[in-house]
């Protein structure tokens, strides 16, 4: 809004401004010239009377003429006509020298005097010569540029105030405008802007007032079913577990007590997983908790899915630094790194690598194998929801990245073939 006022102004300025100002000089000049010449004419008149009457013609006569209090300041000069004989008359000159630049009015007393040669012994006509000096006239002029400078100086200035107050005027409420927005991104549900008097501005602060409301109702409901799926998953859970203890202690065979104890562990973090979601339902919690040892949670990830790989004639390597800690729940971080074993399970090949390591204030875990890796047109979009490279869902990697980001860090495609996925969390 400022630099449309300012360009306004001053193209107003360039459009009216310079002309008026350029009219002003050529007007100033205009009206020197004409005082000049009203003078000298006038003078002219009162010369040839006096010769016409034989009256002496003297400074006196002369002197009025060079007042500056009503006109412009000037020379007067008079040439009196010639005696007989003479090559030249007498020259009267009154008033500071005006210079070789002057502003003249000249003019001639006629014949007058030379009806009445006889009673004043002169012959020929008086030449009178008002000189207006060209400096006074540039003062004016200078002044009348001034003036116009000035007055746009007034208006560039008052045009930029009035912008000023009526940027003020629109910015605060799209200020507060965008603090509802940021509120209501923040997961604050009841963002309610002020009303501004603008009626736009009030129509997209009510528009997001009533997404809100929607958005509130849709938290609420998504809450109680999640809270309700927990508490019902939670039951049979909390039976399959029982039933795998009594397995793991009624059975004498090792394999089946080591089986038992590989569900049993499966099932406990899923039970781990539905109280998550329980919290979640309840509190909405805003940041990771922590710190979790790696070498823990990727020791539990290969302990399960050795058997599945082992099936199909592969091997799962992980390795982690002793000490290495991140700052993630481990059971979101154990779902994403078994839905990343799990692809690799599926679509890749040979030995599949989880690798944890230190990288400045986060810590990185790759998970790569020797497949074919991810086809060439996906690319980056392997993340997206409902894409996928094979008849799957392509859910899996979305809803990993999703939890990755919800535990303040991030899931890369670091290389597309052979493929390498990277989890980026804080180091603890």
């Amino acid at each position: 809004m400022l630099q449309a006022t300012l360009a306004s102004v001053l193209l107003a300025v360039l459009l009216l401004g310079v002309p008026l100002a350029v009219a002003g000089v050529f007007l100033v000049a205009g009206q020197a010239e004409r005082s000049a010449q009203d003078r000298a004419d006038t003078l002219a008149r009162q010369v040839e009377r006096r010769i016409a009457t034989g009256v002496e013609i003297d400074d006196d006569l002369l002197q009025p003429y060079t007042n500056a209090e009503r006109d412009w300041p000037a020379q007067v000069q008079v040439v009196l006509p010639r005696e007989d004989g003479a090559a030249v008359g007498d020259v009267l000159t009154v008033g500071d020298d005006a210079g070789q630049e002057a502003v003249a009015g000249r003019a001639t007393t006629g014949d007058a005097a030379a009806a009445t040669a006889s009673r004043t012994d002169l012959s020929g006509a008086a030449q009178v010569e008002v000189l207006v000096p060209r400096a006074e006239v540039r003062a004016v002029a200078l002044q009348i540029v001034l003036l116009v400078v000035a007055v746009a100086a007034v208006a560039v200035a008052a045009a930029v105030g009035l912008a000023l107050v009526q940027a003020r005027r629109l910015s605060a409420p799209l200020v507060e405008l965008a603090r509802s927005a940021e509120r209501l991104g923040a997961g604050q549900l009841r963002p309610r802007a002020p009303d501004s008097g603008i009626e736009e501005v009030d129509l997209v602060a009510e528009e997001i007032a009533r997404s809100a409301e929607r958005t509130a109702t849709r938290l609420a409901a998504e809450r109680e079913f999640a809270s309700d799926a927990s508490h019902q998953l939670r039951t049979p859970l909390t039976a399959v577990s029982m039933r795998l203890e009594e397995i793991a202690s009624a059975s004498d065979s090792p394999d089946v007590t080591d089986e038992a104890r590989i569900a049993l562990d499966q099932v406990e973090r899923l039970v781990t997983v539905v109280d998550d979601l329980l919290a979640r339902a309840r509190s909405h919690p805003d940041g990771p908790v922590g710190p979790v040892v790696l070498r823990d949670v990727l020791a539990q990830q290969r302990e399960e899915w050795e058997p599945a790989y082992a099936a199909v004639g592969r091997d799962v390597d992980v390795d982690a630094p002793a000490g290495l800690r991140a700052v993630a729940r481990p059971g979101p971080l154990a779902q994403v790194l078994a839905t990343l074993l799990e692809n690799s399970l599926r679509h890749g090949a040979g030995t599949t690598t989880v690798r944890a390591r230190r990288s400045g204030p986060s810590v990185v875990i790759e998970v790569s194998d020797a497949g074919p890796g991810v086809p060439e047109e996906l690319g980056t979009r392997v993340f997206e929801r409902r894409v996928s490279g094979s008849s799957s869902t392509g859910l899996g990697l979305a809803l990993a990245r999703d939890l990755v980001a919800a535990e303040g860090g991030r899931l890369e495609l670091l290389r597309r073939r052979p493929p390498v996925f990277a989890v980026f969390v804080s180091a603890g």
